[in-house]
């Protein structure tokens, strides 16, 4: 963070020559602003990845106390919130989304901890100085360490919002999934109606 140049714009609504003309500021630690200044400049992030994390981690305790591992469908425990529709259950993933990669809990938890590290990294290029760019990456950061945290004690992810849609069932998710996908979609809007 110590070599963020200080602008509100990011690749998110900049023109690409723009950025690639701008000569990086070097400052060594103790120049430019102490680290809680460069910190702050990236609190709308971090609110919002641990808001993220907070309610996710939250409704899981509640979930975890209220249903036994495995309840699913009204016979079985789960909680109709609107019969037909949607329903809180409590499943276990032991995969990515849609159960893909089951089994491989070690793979994505290194992965999960491999994309924050480059979030971290390549944060520059990412624009997370933008305001825009940091609701998607808050979003996105909050639900990936929210999961990391349910492989690393559960050895799975806890799902508990179940969804009908008449004879069509959505894959279970919970508050993290929610966070990394709305993160994800709305960065790729955004950076798509960027001007080029």
């Amino acid at each position: 963070m110590a070599d963020d140049p200080i602008t509100p714009e990011s690749p998110v609504g900049l023109n690409q020559s723009k950025i690639e003309n701008q000569k990086p500021v070097r400052r060594s630690l103790g120049e430019g602003g102490s680290k809680i200044q460069r910190l702050l400049a990236y609190r709308l992030l971090l609110g919002l990845a641990l808001g993220v994390f907070v309610v996710d981690q939250l409704t899981k305790l509640w979930i975890a106390h209220r249903l036994p591992l495995g309840t699913y469908g009204e016979a079985g425990g789960a909680i109709p919130v609107i019969r037909g529709f949607f329903y809180i259950v409590h499943q276990g993933n032991p995969g990515a989304a849609w159960s893909m990669f089951a089994g491989q809990g070690v793979l994505l938890a290194w992965l999960a901890a491999g994309t924050l590290v480059a979030i971290f990294f390549w944060r520059r290029a990412l624009g997370l100085r933008a305001r825009p760019a940091q609701v998607c990456f808050g979003l996105l950061c909050g639900g990936i360490v929210g999961n990391l945290l349910d492989r690393l004690v559960h050895g799975h992810v806890i799902d508990f919002i179940d969804l009908h849609f008449g004879s069509y069932i959505y894959p279970t998710f919970n508050v993290a999934d929610s966070g990394i996908c709305v993160g994800v979609i709305v960065y790729l809007i955004l950076s798509l109606r960027a001007p080029n």
